[in-house]
C-alpha cells in the first residue's frame, strides 16, 4: 500500500509542479519497483554469502524493504507543505528512524535467531545488519531526488 501511495503522491507532487505526464507515473513505479527488487536480491545474496542462519525469508525482506516508502511519503508531503528545507529535514529524520527501526526491532531479532537478545551481533550477521542500515539511510534519497522534488527545486522553462 505504501508503494502505490508513494507513486500516486509523486504524481500529485509532479502535477503541482507542472511537470506531470502519464509516462512519469509508470517511470516512477518501475524505478521504485526496481529499487525494491535490487534491495531484496542484495540482501538475499548477503545472507547467503555471510552464511547467516536465520528465520529471514524473502517475504520478510520484502516487507522490511517496503517500510522506506512510508518515510518517503512523509518527506514528499512535508516538502509540499514546507518547501525544500522541510523536505530534506523530513527525509533525514525518516531515514534515521528507519535505520533505528531496522536495527532495534526489525532485522536484528531475526538475524539473532536462537542466540537470544545479545548485541552486538557476531561476525557476518553484524556486517549484514550494518550494511542494511547504511542502505536504509541512503536509499530513500534516490527515488525522491529525481521525481517529486520539493517546490523550491523546480526550474521553470517558461
Amino acid at each position: 500500500m505504501a508503494f502505490i501511495t508513494y507513486v500516486l503522491l509523486a504524481g500529485m507532487a509532479l502535477g503541482i509542479q507542472k511537470r506531470f505526464s502519464p509516462e512519469v507515473l509508470g517511470l516512477c513505479a518501475s524505478t521504485a519497483l526496481v529499487w525494491v527488487v535490487m534491495e531484496v536480491l542484495a540482501l538475499l545474496l548477503g545472507v547467503y554469502l555471510a552464511t547467516v542462519r536465520s528465520d529471514l525469508s524473502t517475504f520478510h525482506l520484502l516487507a522490511y524493504s517496503g517500510y522506506k516508502y512510508v518515510g518517503m511519503i512523509l518527506s514528499v508531503l512535508t516538502g509540499l507543505l514546507f518547501g525544500s528545507d522541510g523536505y530534506y529535514v523530513a527525509l533525514a529524520w525518516t531515514s534515521s528512524a528507519l535505520m533505528y527501526f531496522i536495527v532495534s526491532l526489525g532485522l536484528a531479532p531475526l538475524l539473532l535467531g536462537s542466540a537470544g537478545d545479545k548485541l552486538p551481533l557476531p561476525g557476518p550477521a553484524s556486517a549484514l545488519l550494518y550494511s542494511r542500515c547504511a542502505l536504509c539511510e541512503q536509499q530513500p534519497w534516490a527515488p525522491t531526488a529525481w521525481g517529486a522534488r520539493p517546490p523550491g527545486n523546480v526550474s521553470s522553462s517558461t
